[in-house]
């Protein structure tokens, strides 16, 4: 192993550690639940942002949209540039919402909306999906990542399942020791760094990638790229394709919503703001993000295409072109932001698992039984789960390289289950004031059995983002029928229990019609319109 690689990775990793270390001893988080899960509420928009967008950016992103790109096209490019819309969709319309009711948990206003069942039945999902789908596959694609730039096989002389179990092994007790120890303020604080790196990181691997592809010809690599190979340049999906375009309006968009407004494990930074302005802004930050995000996440995938035609294992494009382009101490830098947008991700889960677990389930729990819930205990019991489910997701999670269909398939196969059934609800408990709880649950119930079946039991020939969009028209129905026929007695009012100022952002609709236009703009520069044509 190259010693310079390996020294850069451990200096910038272990800076962003120390940074993290000295401000969270600067400016002690109380040791209560809200303290340990939401810094106290007292994080400003760039924490916010780049927390969020972090989080959102694991080595999941990497291996499987690279990986799409080098196998499909530039489509995969739909999921981040629509999510753009939705999270200003959550800044304008989810996020005052919440901070109004001083909500901990997204599924607290499901607690007030409906009852306190239909808050646990969505917090167990939730749970579930964590420990299914997020936390194992997290794990998975940093391993991947880490030893597809490091080599550990061969360093080690170990065989690959062999090297994904020890590098899963690895990150996860890494990520377990930094959450249950620092807590939320202490991952954002992190994050910031980290998100410094990735900038650095993204622009370094399209620099060296273009001047790599035109033999140290920077403009010749552009030339390149955008004039042979155009049919992976398209970002605008054929209905024949595997994402076709027409999915950005249906179950795409549904989901983005869900993803960025519903998923604890991304909007519990944004609940921890200090108010709603910073909330908004922090929002705003991650878009920005999000829209720089193809560098990373979709450009390497293109330039893999015209270096390393028809690899036998698609899902090391990524991890591969870093290692052959980059100077050896940028390939830590990248490295250290693959591992640590992995950790992020991971503590982000572990930290909602414990929100989850400890306010939604545990706490009523213990009050239902007539004991004092006791911060401490509640603190503690959060903690024993996480580490636990870190313990079961380094067991399980090396397996996914053998689940039918890929990685990129096996995420989005099963993150389906779990959001647009909440979504649904949420949307229906949003707009309306006398749907009444059973109603909530009778939706649930229906979603998930109906797409289970569509999914495993028959085939309606349809695109799965489809299927999830006419299921939540037909949900949505069957809700708005249950209450007509069993409206509630007092229409639902919602509450004002805000711990913080919920004066929104002033300026915020210039900001969102920029961020919007530029949204458009990437689609129109990869497509037939722009360098696709």
């Amino acid at each position: 192993m190259n010693l310079t690689i390996l020294f850069s990775f451990l200096f910038v990793t272990v800076a962003a550690a120390l940074v993290s270390i000295y401000v969270t001893r600067r400016k002690k988080q109380q040791q209560t639940p809200v303290g340990f899960y939401l810094g106290n509420r007292s994080l400003g928009f760039w924490m916010i942002g780049s927390s969020m967008f972090l989080t959102n950016m694991s080595a999941n992103q990497f291996i499987g949209e690279n990986e799409f790109v080098y196998t499909t096209n530039m489509s995969v490019m739909a999921w981040g540039m629509s999510s753009v819309l939705a999270m200003l969709v959550v800044s304008e319309f989810m996020m005052p919402m919440y901070l109004k009711i001083g909500a901990v948990t997204t599924p607290d206003f499901l607690a007030k909306r409906f009852d306190a069942q239909t808050q646990r039945i969505v917090s167990i999902i939730f749970l579930l999906g964590y420990f299914v789908n997020l936390i194992p596959s997290v794990l998975y694609g940093s391993a991947v990542a880490i030893n597809g730039i490091f080599h550990i096989d061969q360093w080690l002389g170990i065989s690959y399942f062999s090297a994904i179990q020890l590098l899963v092994l690895v990150v996860g007790v890494v990520g377990a020791l930094y959450n249950v120890l620092g807590g939320l303020r202490a991952i954002t604080i992190t994050d910031v760094v980290q998100g410094i790196g990735m900038l650095i990181g993204g622009s370094m691997i399209v620099y060296f990638g273009f001047k790599y592809l035109g033999n140290g010809d920077l403009w010749q690599g552009v030339k390149t790229l955008t004039l042979a190979h155009k049919d992976h340049l398209n970002s605008i999906g054929g209905p024949r394709d595997v994402l076709p375009f027409g999915t950005i309006f249906t179950g795409m968009l549904l989901v983005n919503i869900y993803y960025w407004g519903m998923e604890q494990y991304i909007v519990q930074e944004a609940l921890a703001s200090k108010n709603l302005a910073e909330s908004q802004k922090g929002i705003s930050l991650a878009v920005v993000g999000k829209l720089f995000a193809p560098l990373l996440l979709n450009v390497p995938g293109l330039i893999a295409v015209h270096l390393y035609p028809g690899l036998d294992n698609t899902a090391t494009a990524f991890p591969r072109l870093v290692s052959d382009i980059l100077p050896p101490v940028f390939i830590g830098l990248v490295a250290a932001v693959v591992f640590g947008g992995a950790l992020s991700t991971f503590n982000a889960g572990l930290n909602s698992t414990g929100t989850l677990f400890t306010m939604n389930l545990f706490k009523p729990f213990m009050e239902r039984k007539g004991e004092k819930a006791d911060e401490r205990k509640l603190l503690r019991s959060g903690k024993m789960l996480q580490l636990s489910v870190t313990v079961l997701a380094i067991l399980f999670s090396p397996y996914i390289m053998y689940f039918e269909g890929g990685f990129y398939n096996y995420l989005q196969k099963v993150s389906s289950f779990f959001s647009v059934p909440v979504f649904t609800i949420m949307v229906v408990g949003l707009l309306t004031k006398k749907v009444p709880a059973i109603a909530a649950k009778v939706g649930i119930l229906f979603f998930v059995v109906v797409y289970t079946a569509t999914q495993f039991l028959f085939d309606l020939k349809m695109h799965y983002l489809h299927v999830l969009a006419i299921l939540f028209l037909v949900t949505t129905g069957i809700m708005l029928l249950i209450g007509r026929i069993r409206p509630l007695a007092q229409p639902f009012h919602l509450p004002r229990q805000a711990a913080v100022d919920i004066a929104p952002w002033k300026n915020r609709y210039l900001y969102y019609v920029i961020l919007l236009a530029m949204m458009v703009g990437m689609f129109i520069l990869f497509s037939p319109l722009g360098i696709a044509g």
